[in-house]
């Protein structure tokens, strides 16, 4: 790969952030974000295929499936994900979309 400015440009931003969230406080900011992005997105899921009624199966399917995805990407030895902040951030959005799904089918008395 070439070395260009723009390279260069992203390589010193990658660099940084990655340099920032080297903090334990930031990096759980960032994984309570995740999660709580998670909780919205189990909220907006369950409440846009609640709407037309048929659509509940098959959003419950691809929640289940990409869930399950997740899972075995993340405990696996062969990817490494645990040691990553991506990895972390990933789970935790997991866990956010599971507890919005539950916490709906709890408020909805189902």
């Amino acid at each position: 790969m070439q070395r260009t400015r723009l390279n260069t440009l992203l390589d010193r931003l990658g660099a940084g952030i990655q340099e920032q969230l080297k903090n334990p406080w930031r990096r759980l900011a960032t994984l309570s974000i995740a999660f709580l992005f998670g909780v919205f997105l189990g909220l907006a899921i369950s409440s846009s295929a609640g709407q037309l009624g048929y659509l509940d199966i098959i959003a419950s399917s691809m929640v289940a499936i990409a869930a399950e995805v997740i899972s075995a990407l993340f405990y696996s030895d062969r990817w490494k994900l645990r040691q990553t902040l991506f990895g972390e951030m990933l789970n935790a959005l997991k866990f956010g979309l599971l507890y919005g799904l539950f916490l709906v089918a709890f408020l909805l008395g189902s």
